[in-house]
């Protein structure tokens, strides 16, 4: 079957749920800001409901403090403001200058970015706010990004992966708004002999690279090309430029789909239609012309977007991997909605989190018949959210977001003493694309602005 999308739903019937979303999601930020050593480093993901680290790599310290910032945002509580711009300050600068990590949209525009853009909005309070550093802060942190590059056999490339030159990742198309904002503050990537490297032509490239190597159209590319379907890495023969294979670090195979890749691909794709429908032909560079550009973000967009609705259960939650090797002990299980304490396979709401907003931008895209689908398909999924069993109402659980899952594979997820899969966790991302959600919806309700960083 496929997601059953409520066409009764609206933004402004979503409110009393992120009401109450507010509510517990502040007292869970204080606790966690009250109890987290940051010498302890980055909390990532929880073990029985407290958050906790995990050393791979630092890329979930922006969602600790850009969620108290969207706190603020969303309740006018001036102490989050304080949270956020403390952790700002005293943590983020390292991140700025990162060159080993593909997540500088994560961690710098989840707190430079919001910071900058509340400025610009009037949301701040307007003594001593400096613009000035956030707008530097976001251009090193774009040109950083766009510095890890790998050539392609045609004249194209790829911000590569923290596994190496080799390694693109799907999840580096929600990464790639730090290049958008570095552009749209007028900088450049500097590089040998002066070289001035435009940030619009390596995210388009980018852009470009990984919509025809880790997304899938249906048209006979492998035996498994269903369209729709993403690869959550592709590897790259860096000596020569040429496409190798699909991989997955955290999927059950290079020849399935990790949904949370799925959601990054959505939501990056959407966000960076949007950005780029708003700039000139001439900007673009003459091997990926704005026209034909934009058909591929489109077409890359709707074929994720519908394949996500496809192979959710009726509820809009994903299981972690369409192709996990124990659905087919679930039965019918995309008939059904989804059981988070099966014995088989997880859920992972985070990818719920993150896709639902990709569709709502993408519904408002498009407009029309088609656009309301995917707009009440956006609504449906954040009406299951935003309620238990997802929504952890307990002040004892320091996560937001239940049933998320990190690392599959690598068995890194808390299974609960008589259990067989995780479930009952959360994640720092998953709390954090949650929030961006609800604020996403309430704004909307409101008859605000559009959320957007561009």
């Amino acid at each position: 079957m496929a997601i059953q999308i409520n066409q009764e739903l609206s933004a402004a019937s979503l409110i009393p749920q992120i009401r109450r979303l507010w509510k517990v999601s502040g007292l869970k930020i204080q606790r966690l800001q009250t109890r987290w050593e940051s010498a302890r480093g980055t909390p990532v993901f929880t073990e029985k409901g407290a958050y906790s680290s995990r050393g791979w790599t630092e890329w979930t310290q922006g969602f600790q403090y850009g969620s108290a910032l969207l706190q603020f945002e969303g309740t006018g509580q001036s102490k989050f403001l304080k949270i956020g711009l403390q952790g700002t300050r005293d943590c983020m600068p390292n991140h700025l200058t990162h060159t080993g990590v593909h997540d500088h949209g994560f961690n710098n525009v989840s707190t430079y970015g919001n910071l900058w853009r509340m400025a610009r909005e009037g949301i701040l309070p307007t003594q001593a706010v400096p613009l000035e550093a956030w707008e530097l802060a976001l251009k090193v942190s774009g040109a950083v990004q766009a510095s890890r590059w790998t050539k392609t056999e045609n004249g194209g490339g790829y911000i590569y992966s923290f596994n190496g030159p080799h390694s693109l990742f799907i999840d580096t198309l929600r990464s790639l708004r730090s290049l958008a904002l570095g552009h749209q503050l007028g900088h450049v990537l500097m590089a040998e002999g002066d070289a001035r490297i435009s940030l619009l032509e390596r995210l388009i490239q980018h852009l470009v690279t990984t919509i025809r190597h880790n997304i899938f159209f249906g048209k006979g590319r492998d035996t498994y090309d269903v369209r729709g379907r993403v690869a959550h890495e592709s590897i790259f023969n860096t000596n020569d430029g040429r496409y190798r294979c699909p991989s997955s670090q955290q999927g059950y195979s290079p020849f399935t789909t990790w949904t949370r890749g799925l959601a990054w691909a959505i939501c990056g794709l959407t966000e960076q239609w949007e950005f780029l429908i708003n700039q000139p032909e001439k900007s673009f560079p003459t091997s990926s012309p704005r026209q034909t550009t934009l058909r591929l973000v489109k077409d890359a967009a709707l074929a994720t977007a519908d394949y996500y609705i496809s192979q959710s259960p009726t509820c809009g939650i994903p299981y972690w991997d369409t192709g996990a090797p124990g659905l087919t002990r679930l039965g019918d299980y995309l008939n059904h909605p989804a059981n988070a304490n099966n014995d088989h396979e997880p859920v992972d709401s985070s990818a719920a989190a993150i896709a639902a907003q990709g569709l709502l931008r993408l519904g408002r895209l498009l407009g029309g018949v088609k656009g309301k689908e995917y707009w009440q398909a956006g609504l449906t999924v954040a009406h299951t959210l935003f309620s238990p069993p997802y929504l952890s109402t307990s002040p004892l659980h320091e996560g937001l977001l239940l049933h998320s899952v990190y690392h599959r594979p690598n068995g890194w997820d808390m299974i609960p003493s008589g259990q067989k899969v995780p479930n009952e966790e959360s994640s720092m991302w998953g709390d954090y694309h949650l929030r961006e959600l609800a604020l996403l919806i309430q704004r909307e309700a409101q008859s605000r602005p559009w959320l957007r960083f561009f």
